[in-house]
């Protein structure tokens, strides 16, 4: 413990009283009386503005279209290497314009390492062709009524027209496509359709042999498949092509399965277009045909998305071939531009 002796002792700068302990310090004092009394200046204190940064300028279109590509990566990745079949037909293949979208959205899509199979119909065309030769075209639950001459014509505007018209276009857009129809390799064994009487010469799909495509899809070729197809007696059959997309694309372990078609997708009310459903099950899908809303051409796209994810494709969009550039809006954004069938 320390202690203070009874005595006092004095400096120039502090002073100890006897009893207490007193100090004093005189230039202490003098500095806290200045600056009391702000007898005392400081120099300024210089701080240093930054100057201010020229305004931001508008991205450029080149830099729009970089942080586009930057935002699809992720997109991708998870479809790189991957199968997707495309079924394409309606309005898409009626507009010039349209149908340069979707061909190069298709070489696109193959140039970042997708692997597309492009199946198609050829609707308009047909119909065209029934009426230069003085025949209506039919229809019964949208599908197309077929007999012996009406299958002629079919097949020689899908296989011999409309099949190599496509395949230039992709070639010319920088792909290499190659044109099949079912009966090529035997891609596809045809069977008469339950309603052959009504229907006429339109199959439906015994057997799927997709090995004259493996080579192909491995090599980056894009297969462009004519949804003609010959039974084992050889009789030629019309067949659906949406039906022949969903087969292959079970056949093939695809991805992915799109429907190009005239409409926005599956609409909750048919009579109103803003009541696209965006995403669906296939319990809502079959509840939706149970109930009515689903009908007419729209029934043999449902069910043949809803028999391909049952045979393990993962997805099925049904998505509108009217709107430019919506086979990149569905594969490669979240918002999608159509109706996305799950499992």
């Amino acid at each position: 413990m320390f202690t203070t002796k009874p005595t006092s002792v004095s400096s120039p700068l502090y002073s100890i009283s006897k009893n207490s302990m007193n100090l004093n310090f005189p230039h202490l004092n003098t500095l806290l009386k200045s600056i009391k009394t702000r007898s005392i200046s400081f120099p300024p204190i210089k701080c240093s503005v930054a100057p201010s940064l020229p305004p931001l300028k508008p991205p450029t279109p080149a830099q729009i279209r970089v942080d586009i590509l930057a935002e699809s990566l992720p997109f991708i990745q998870k479809f790189r290497g991957k199968t997707i079949v495309v079924k394409y037909g309606g309005a898409a293949m009626k507009s010039p314009s349209l149908q340069e979208s979707v061909i190069n959205d298709l070489v696109l899509l193959s140039c970042v390492g997708l692997r597309p199979v492009f199946v198609h119909g050829g609707g308009p065309e047909i119909n065209s062709w029934l009426n230069k030769l003085g025949e209506e075209p039919k229809f019964l639950n949208g599908l197309r009524v077929t007999t012996e001459s009406t299958m002629e014509i079919v097949e020689m505007v899908l296989v011999g027209k409309v099949n190599k018209k496509l395949v230039s276009l992709i070639n010319m857009a920088g792909a290499t496509a190659v044109g099949l129809s079912g009966k090529d390799g035997r891609l596809l064994t045809a069977r008469p359709s339950p309603n052959a009487d009504k229907l006429g010469f339109v199959g439906d799909i015994a057997r799927v042999d997709p090995t004259i495509l493996r080579p192909l899809i491995a090599n980056d070729l894009i297969p462009v498949i004519a949804s003609v197809a010959a039974d084992e007696f050889g009789q030629t059959y019309n067949i659906n092509a949406d039906t022949v997309a969903g087969e292959l694309a079970a056949a093939l372990g695809a991805e992915k399965l799109i429907l190009l078609t005239d409409v926005a997708g599956i609409l909750g009310d048919r009579e109103d277009p803003s009541s696209l459903v965006k995403e669906i099950d296939v319990k809502g899908v079959k509840r939706m045909e149970e109930e009515g809303k689903i009908a007419g051409g729209m029934i043999p796209k449902v069910r043949c998305c809803v028999r391909s994810i049952a045979q393990g494709v993962r997805t099925a969009s049904i998505i509108d071939g009217r709107v430019p550039h919506s086979l990149l809006l569905e594969i490669l954004t979240d918002e999608g531009t159509g109706t996305m069938i799950t499992g």
